[in-house]
């Protein structure tokens, strides 16, 4: 995380300045560019006039996905947290808006208290953001402010909770244990391949 291309790394220049450059046209304190990704941090109040910004001063004109991550200290199912005790509890929505012409593109993201769980609409300047809102806001609770439709995509509305939250546990592994990490087994070595290669062939 930086705010100065100088401390950028891992990143071409022109994507560092990229990222600098359009984080001080929308106000924004924090910004990286490591990985080939840009991701401009944002607080609530700055996310529609960036992503405003992003279409008509840098011409990102392709929606291509919005959603969230619930950062939790407790986990109902799976995994818990590597480092809780530094974890900061909360929602974390991430845009992501790209060029339709080259491969210029960006991250936007926003944290919200996960009791006042809201954020402005974006349908008004993508109008690709209405379906990805309504499945953000099924899934973790989140309330998007002016949004023309928000009723949910998969579930009944009558469906009580939000599945993609880390509070929400799944009936099913109330039945059978959380299975963890995947096991992955290694590859052969190229000894024991080349073994039964030639077992096979004095077989044949």
């Amino acid at each position: 995380m930086t705010d100065s291309p100088s401390e950028t790394t891992e990143a071409p220049n022109t994507l560092g300045t990229f990222a600098a450059d359009f984080a001080a046209l929308v106000g924004a304190e924090r910004w990286t560019a490591d990985h080939g990704t840009v991701h401009v941090y944002l607080s609530r109040d700055q996310w529609v006039a960036a992503a405003t910004a992003a279409r008509d001063e840098t011409e990102l004109a392709f929606f291509s996905f919005l959603s969230a991550v619930d950062w939790a200290k407790e986990v109902a199912v799976g995994e818990p947290a590597d480092d809780v005790e530094n974890l900061d509890e909360r929602y974390e929505v991430l845009c992501r808006l790209s060029s339709g012409t080259d491969d210029t593109a960006l991250i936007l993201s926003t944290s919200l208290a996960k009791d006042d769980a809201w954020l402005d609409s974006l349908v008004s300047v993508y109008a690709g953001a209405a379906w990805h809102e309504r499945e953000t806001a099924e899934m973790f609770g989140i309330d998007f402010h002016g949004h023309p439709n928000l009723i949910n995509l998969y579930l009944p509305q009558e469906f009580e909770g939000h599945p993609l939250r880390k509070s929400f546990a799944l009936g099913a592994r109330e039945v059978k244990p959380w299975p963890g990490k995947v096991d992955v087994e290694e590859l052969p070595s190229t000894e024991n391949v080349e073994a039964a290669a030639q077992t096979d062939g004095e077989g044949s």
